[in-house]
Formats: structure tokens, sequence, C-alpha cells
């Protein structure tokens, strides 16, 4: 059974978004962007809830970049009640019902990894739920505070996770990946 893996990208202070910050908190990079590239040319079904799933398909349906492109020809999954078919973005189908059901299902019958990317919502329930097979943090280097919006953990469960592995990139921003540790 493939992977579930989820991918979140916070300031050191535990924030997904923050006032006047920029992509990637302002803090681009030749090595953020091989990382990212070479995520987005790993064969995964990318799964993503309602909100990111709108903010990512205006940016990405329409640019012609190398980027946009990869996300476009990627097939993608968003968890949504809300959302109507058909939907614009292309590769892109409609979850909905039983988010546990649909995740174990999608498990099931993938051929190829998931991920989520973003997504806080999807991520904590996710997490709740015990589907995270990996945590993949991307951690910039910059403290918030009360310009932080989108607390990335707020409400998540307790959950012993084990350190997998870490990646500096651009000498500044640090990756880090976990996997749910066992019962203690």
């Amino acid at each position: 059974m493939p992977d579930l893996t989820a991918d979140l990208f916070v300031s050191l202070d535990g924030f997904a978004a923050g006032v006047d910050v920029g992509a990637f908190f302002g803090y681009p990079g030749p090595g953020l962007d091989a990382w990212i590239r070479e995520a987005t040319e790993q064969p995964h079904l990318m799964l993503m809830g309602r909100v990111t799933y709108e903010a990512l398909a205006a940016i990405s349906s329409a640019a012609a970049d190398e980027a946009s492109t990869r996300m476009n020809d990627l097939p993608k999954a968003v968890f949504s009640n809300t959302l109507r078919e058909p939907l614009a973005w292309k590769n892109t189908r409609l979850v909905r019902g039983d988010l546990a059901e649909r995740v174990r299902a999608l498990k099931r019958e993938s051929a190829v990894p998931l991920r989520s990317i973003g997504s806080l919502t999807l991520v904590r329930s996710l997490m709740e739920l015990g589907l995270v097979d990996r945590l993949r943090v991307m951690v910039f280097p910059l403290t918030l505070g009360g310009d932080g919006r989108e607390p990335a953990y707020a409400g998540y469960p307790r959950t012993g996770l084990e350190l997998a592995g870490s990646k500096v990139l651009d000498s500044r921003i640090v990756l880090l990946e976990y996997r749910p540790a066992g019962p203690k």
C-alpha cells in the first residue's frame, strides 16, 4: 500500500502564512526550487482540501511555467462536500464522504504514493485518523509573531513522531521528515 506524505511549509514559530511575507516566506532559493521540482516530478496523487485547491487552481491552471505545467499534469483529489463538479483544474477529481474511508480506499487503489501540500485542516484530520505515514515540515528561518496567520499545528492531536531525515536547503531552510512513532 502506498504511503501518504503530508508536506507543510511553516515559519519557525509554526505559522503557515503571514502578513506581507510573499511566496516561501520571502526565502526562495535554488535548493528549495530543486527540492520542489524533484518532489513534483515524482509520481504521486496530490491530496488537498477545498481552500488549497481553490488557491492552487487559480494559480496553476492558467499558467504555463514549468512548475505549473507539472502541477497541472499530476493527478489530484480534492476533499470537499461543498465544491461541485465539473472541477476546472485538469486531472482533478472530487472526493466526498467519510474522510477515513475515502483515504483508505485511495491508498488501496493507488499505484503511486499519496501526498498532500498545505491543506492544514485536511492534514490535521489525517493525523487524527492516523493516516499520515510521513510528515515533512519545511521550516523557514523567521518568526512571524503577531504577523503570523494560520497556525499550522492548531488543534492537532498529541502524536509522537520519529525523525526519519533532515536536510538543509540554501543554507537556511530546514526540511524535517518524520514518521509516526509506535506506542509508548
